[in-house]
């Protein structure tokens, strides 16, 4: 096993009360091979902790600030941590077999949401841990077995330094939507792979609230729109939205169609019904706790709806760089 050392990046806009729970938890690594870089807007509130550097970037993208820093850094492994997560003890330990193969790029793990986070924040969370709420449960429990991927999310992700330079890092024209261009562009221009990693655990805590769930939603729909058809086409991303579609005009088409259509939209209720109760269940099994599996079902539709929506919006939204800089 090679000896490897971090440098963990953290962006944000200013010091909270995130970055006061997560610091000391991470000071608490097992593995100790790391230095912790904070990059706030301004430096303007003190705060001090070992292996730290607070380095203010002046008021740019998340995407940006990291960057800036990797450049400059000084270990081999980046590691990009949101202000809002925290890892196990094991998390630098348990990485380092992943890195001891040269073909590998970039590790990616699940980020579980905190037992110390409130009711409607689980809720959120809970959403992510069904195939029908989001399609991808293992990024947000431990599922199953290390495996090649094609695209994750930065909220946390190690990546070798060098590989990052040589694709000249995060593309800054796009915030939210910068994680997946990065997975494309590492894949594509290193020839090595991605790779998930079940047993490197952090704790992200959820969006509290309804508004802030479907605002998060939102904007994941409109930038995956956008990168659709132009870099990443597969089907499952199009679902949501022929969801939203068949609920806007099945009424149109019923007046043409109206014994076929009438059918159809039963069924589909019918189906869809169906796939709520078997994520209710799917739920309840994996968090064992029944109020949120069921207030998670109605969570699920409305992340279709605004999913779906924005995912259209890419049609009308052929400058969609300009307008998230």
């Amino acid at each position: 096993m090679n000896q490897h050392f971090f440098s963990i990046i953290i962006p944000v806009k200013e010091i909270n009360d995130y970055i006061r729970e997560s610091i000391p938890k991470i000071l608490e690594l097992q593995n100790q091979n790391f230095e912790i870089i904070i990059l706030p807007n301004e430096d303007n509130v003190p705060f001090t902790a070992d292996k730290t550097q607070i380095v203010p970037s002046g008021k740019v993208w998340p995407a940006q600030k990291r960057n800036m820093w990797a450049e400059i850094c000084k270990w081999d492994i980046l590691c990009f941590l949101d202000d809002d997560a925290y890892p196990n003890t094991d998390w630098l330990t348990n990485v380092i077999k992943y890195f001891d193969d040269k073909n590998v790029v970039a590790v990616w793990w699940p980020w579980i949401t905190p037992e110390d986070d409130d009711f409607w924040a689980k809720v959120s969370g809970a959403v992510f841990l069904t195939a029908l709420g989001w399609a991808n449960p293992d990024r947000y429990l431990p599922l199953g077995k290390a495996k090649q991927v094609k695209d994750w999310a930065s909220v946390n992700l190690f990546v070798r330094k060098q590989d990052f330079l040589q694709i000249w890092g995060f593309d800054k024209d796009y915030w939210p939507g910068e994680d997946t261009k990065l997975c494309l562009d590492l894949i594509k221009q290193t020839n090595k792979k991605i790779m998930y990693a079940p047993d490197v655990i952090v704790h992200h805590h959820r969006r509290p609230g309804l508004m802030k769930h479907i605002k998060q939603v939102w904007n994941y729909g409109l930038h995956r729109g956008h990168f659709f058809l132009k870099w990443d086409f597969r089907i499952v991303y199009l679902v949501p939205t022929l969801f939203v579609l068949f609920i806007l005009f099945w009424w149109i088409l019923s007046m043409i169609f109206w014994w076929i259509i009438l059918n159809l939209y039963i069924l589909w209720v019918l189906i869809y019904w169906l796939a709520l109760i078997i994520s209710f269940i799917d739920i309840y099994y994996k968090i064992k706790k029944i109020s949120i599996a069921f207030f998670a079902i109605f969570y699920i539709f409305l992340t279709h709806v605004a999913y779906g929506i924005m995912f259209l919006k890419w049609l009308f939204s052929p400058n969609l760089k300009s307008k998230l800089r």
